[in-house]
């Protein structure tokens, strides 16, 4: 359609514009320090990038003490009980198609080090500006409370140089046809099904926390604004580290895409039901030529991302030391979250696994 093709000349564009910093070795992720934040420092030109983008990296927000001894007490943690000795069942049924083999992420969720950072007021700082970015409220209607934090509990990364077996395809988090056929889905892609797209903004959060995902082992069943890790070990391009598609106009490409003349009428583009919205060379070939890895990172930097936006992991590890994070995203309060929060309460009080994630419940014996 005509919309389509205005759409697709703006994103080449853009893409255009990523792949030309990528060469020049620059990266257009935008970078805030979290002492700006602390001091209502940051500016609107900086705001403005991080919507654009999608995704931003917040320096500092622990220090590089703090993040290493984290590291230390994890690698004692794990190793002292045991873990690497354990079979581990099969994880991830949802993102089978984008993994090469078994993701080096371990299935630990109540360690001192995550339940520390989880509760960080640094990092309820942080989220707590991220989540303003948002549209959270309307017309006397609060969509979430955005400096009120639901702790969602994940795992943690701690990949090995060399390793091949963690590499995931371009995706999208948060399903894949429900994002065209679930009613609540239809309302937040309303402006890009009604052919006005430039009116949609990535950042309303009407109808968001409402979105009924298929349920899938590994889906995320709460609201996230964003998705997030927390950096314990230095890392960078060729860490075998996080990718992404640094623009929120990728997500209306890929809603839009089915609907064109090139694609069978049953074809949803990649979408498969209980998966992860995959991003293919075969449909969305401009998007891929957009992908590229973060900055480097060090220890106590914090990486965020909107939960409509591209990403992926290196195939491969090629640096030299463990490239680990701790998963920690935003899930404000709302009520989608707190129906969460209910549901990994006796998880937390017994020591088992996360209820979004296969109950291997390998620290009910740690110490």
């Amino acid at each position: 359609t005509e919309h389509f093709r205005e759409l697709e000349t703006i994103l080449a564009e853009e893409i255009d514009s990523i792949e030309s910093a990528s060469k020049r070795g620059e990266s257009v992720i935008p970078e805030i320090a979290f002492s700006d934040i602390v001091a209502n420092q940051v500016d609107d030109t900086t705001i403005k990038a991080v919507k654009r983008r999608g995704a931003v990296v917040v320096r500092g927000v622990f220090t590089k003490e703090k993040a290493s001894w984290w590291y230390e007490e994890l690698e004692r943690y794990l190793e002292t009980n045991g873990y690497f000795e354990q079979d581990d069942p099969e994880l991830d049924h949802y993102f089978s198609d984008l993994k090469a083999d078994r993701p080096q992420i371990c299935a630990v969720y109540w360690s001192k080090p995550q339940v520390e950072a989880r509760q960080s007021p640094n990092l309820a700082q942080t989220r707590s500006f991220l989540n303003r970015l948002w549209n959270y409220q309307e017309n006397g209607t609060q969509y979430f409370d955005p400096d009120r934090e639901c702790t969602y509990v994940d795992r943690v990364r701690m990949r090995q140089p060399g390793d091949t077996s963690l590499g995931l395809s371009p995706h999208i988090d948060g399903g894949s046809i429900e994002r065209w056929l679930g009613d609540n889905y239809q309302q937040v892609y309303r402006s890009l099904f009604s052919s006005n797209w430039k009116s949609y903004n990535p950042f309303n959060g009407a109808f968001r926390p409402e979105v009924e995902g298929i349920d899938s082992p590994a889906v995320c069943r709460a609201f996230r604004t964003w998705q997030g890790w927390t950096a314990l070990t230095k890392q960078g391009p060729g860490d075998g580290t996080l990718q992404l598609i640094p623009t929120t106009l990728s997500i209306d490409y890929v809603m839009l895409r089915p609907f064109q003349e090139d694609v069978p009428e049953d074809m949803l583009c990649g979408a498969v039901e209980g998966r992860a919205q995959a991003i293919t060379d075969e449909w969305h070939s401009l998007l891929l030529r957009g992908l590229v890895s973060i900055p480097k990172v060090n220890p106590g930097d914090t990486v965020w991302w909107h939960p409509d936006v591209v990403h992926a992991v290196e195939h491969e590890h090629q640096g030299s030391n463990v490239s680990s994070v701790l998963y920690i995203g935003s899930a404000p309060w709302c009520d989608r979250n707190v129906r969460y929060l209910e549901r990994q309460t006796q998880p937390f009080l017994e020591g088992r696994s996360a209820p979004d994630f296969a109950p291997e419940d390998y620290e009910l014996a740690y110490t």
